[in-house]
């Protein structure tokens, strides 16, 4: 029998967990009768070498084991190939990562054996995708759950700092760069809207978590056409400590200081001589002005049956 699925695994994930965690996974998956083969990763980004090379092959159904940072790159490998056969592909995940935060959108357990489980039935659902171009490069980079700039991006630089800390990291993140981030001035247009002041970060949202759980935007949806959009000017480190609950709970997008948008396309440009990091699903991309476009179903995953 050919083999059906094609594996791959980010050792690194989880602070060396997918590493350790893959003999049994391996083990399970055989014993659940799939028929695959996998591949291991070596180096940052080296996930989208590896399903462009897969699909190449004739493989159309992924299994990324890994967490939000390699399923980015297993997103950005698909998109890139630009290809008919893109509507055929399914992307299963495996969840062991610091924050595995796209699957809670979902409900997939971080249970490896339930998660293959939910692989095994192969239902899917297709969902909207993020298309970043960077305005200097002319960069298109893809995410699947949540992009920012400004705090979120300065963060985002520091927080591998604190992977240790897991779920925690963002938040230990936060907290330790409030003292040093200087607010840059961006001017944000998107629906004859336009938004142009010292801005403390913009979530541009399609998941519903990020940073290890938080709830920064108000109602994504991945499957409506819209990004969710959360707009901050400014925040004391006062606000911060008082609402860390609200950040988990949801709770924030209400808070005075937070202004909620829907939208399917913005542009951002940030001031010149002035310094703004983007993230997308946690990996810093870059920094600068930018547009964000929204590619409406674009991509295929295996979910959970509700």
């Amino acid at each position: 029998m050919p083999k059906q699925w094609f594996v791959i695994v980010n050792p690194t994930s989880g602070n060396g967990a997918s590493k350790k965690q893959w003999p049994r996974i391996y083990k399970e998956l055989k014993s659940q009768q799939f028929q695959f083969e996998y591949v291991f990763t070596e180096h940052k980004n080296h996930a989208i070498e590896l399903v462009k090379n897969a699909i190449d092959k004739g493989f159309t159904k992924i299994i990324c084991v890994g967490g939000d940072g390699t399923l980015h790159s297993v997103v950005n490998g698909i998109l890139r190939l630009n290809i008919p056969i893109i509507s055929e592909v399914k992307i299963g995940v495996i969840p062991i990562g610091t924050g595995n935060d796209w699957v809670k959108t979902y409900g997939i357990s971080t249970n490896y054996k339930k998660a293959i489980e939910i692989l095994k039935t192969e239902h899917t659902t297709p969902q909207d995708i993020g298309k970043i171009n960077l305005t200097n490069t002319n960069t298109n980079i893809y995410f699947n759950n949540l992009a920012g700039i400004g705090f979120d991006g300065y963060v985002v630089n520091k927080v591998h700092k604190y992977k240790n800390l897991g779920s925690l990291a963002y938040l230990a993140g936060a907290l330790l760069s409030l003292f040093s981030y200087k607010k840059p001035l961006l001017e944000i247009s998107f629906n004859n809207t336009v938004l142009k002041q010292k801005t403390l970060l913009l979530f541009i949202g399609i998941g519903k978590y990020c940073g290890g759980g938080m709830q920064l935007t108000q109602k994504p949806d991945p499957l409506n056409g819209l990004f969710d959009i959360s707009f901050v000017k400014n925040i004391s480190l006062v606000q911060l400590l008082i609402n860390i609950p609200a950040f988990f709970n949801g709770k924030i997008t209400q808070h005075k200081i937070v202004e909620n948008y829907k939208t399917s396309e913005l542009k951002i440009k940030v001031a010149a001589n002035q310094e703004a990091y983007i993230q997308a699903d946690g990996e810093l991309i870059g920094s600068g002005s930018f547009s964000v476009s929204l590619l409406p179903k674009a991509l295929t995953f295996i979910v959970p049956k509700k």
